[in-house]
């Protein structure tokens, strides 16, 4: 590619794999509805908690409210926060509670953390060895007090949107994307990112099992989908740069928390 976009992406911040059982055992005492769904028995297979975990869903209990504290951030950060994280509250049964103290917040909210923008999935936040009550579940690196609105909607939109369970669009299994792999490589290896190898498979790449997320159907307007340009794909055709709760996205989030 003759010229780079400066593309700011979220980077996925899943439990490691020696944190999965406690974060299963976590997630299903806060809604047994994430209790895994048991796969048929096979002869000779093991049916291990390691493995079993790794099927647990991350949803909160329906009409839960979740206690939000800032870390740190100026009036104006915060109030921008609070203006766009609301949206989710019109379509899912969750409200969110700014006025939580950091001892009993589930989200925890940085600027400063690092530079970059991230969340906990759903109930992950809830795993204080990973997630410590001393250090934010959610950062906004990027964004300032100068930031347009829209930047603003994507950004804070989407990192909810994790912290109520939802995944990256473009990992959906049922998404079909099909990667230039070494122009991915080439783009995401440079600023603003410099991810390694491992990192760019982790946050772009690789596809979760389908077992793993109540994935529906592919949703090109999804705001939890990337702008990626027209060179990273195999198709040559880029996705769109979305920055508003699509109709797919009001009617996923109904479907995980359903009003009554």
């Amino acid at each position: 590619m003759n010229k780079k976009l400066k593309l700011h992406m979220c980077i996925d911040r899943i439990i490691p794999i020696e944190h999965k059982i406690v974060a299963a055992s976590l997630a299903i005492t806060e809604n047994p509805g994430n209790q895994p769904r048991m796969p048929r028995a096979l002869a000779g297979a093991s049916m291990h908690p390691a493995k079993m975990a790794l099927l647990a869903g991350k949803k909160w209990q329906n009409g839960r409210e979740l206690g939000v504290y800032f870390m740190d951030g100026s009036a104006t950060q915060k109030a921008k926060v609070r203006q766009f994280a609301t949206l989710w509250e019109a379509y899912a049964n969750i409200r969110f509670n700014f006025n939580a103290r950091q001892s009993s917040a589930e989200i925890r909210v940085s600027f400063e953390a690092d530079d970059g923008s991230w969340s906990a999935v759903g109930t992950d936040s809830l795993h204080t060895t990973y997630f410590k009550k001393s250090e934010p579940t959610m950062n906004f690196g990027w964004l300032r007090d100068s930031t347009d609105d829209e930047e603003w909607r994507r950004v804070v939109v989407h990192e909810f949107g994790h912290a109520l369970g939802a995944i990256h669009e473009h990992q959906n299994p049922k998404g079909g994307i099909k990667w230039n792999l070494q122009a991915v490589y080439d783009y995401f290896s440079g600023p603003p990112n410099n991810w390694s190898k491992a990192d760019i498979d982790h946050n772009i790449v690789q596809k979760y099992s389908l077992d793993q997320l109540n994935a529906s159907k592919f949703d090109p307007k999804s705001i939890m989908l990337y702008s990626f340009p027209p060179e990273l794909l195999q198709s040559g055709v880029g996705t769109a740069s979305n920055t508003k709760l699509s109709t797919g996205d009001k009617r996923f989030i109904r479907r995980m928390y359903p009003k009554a």
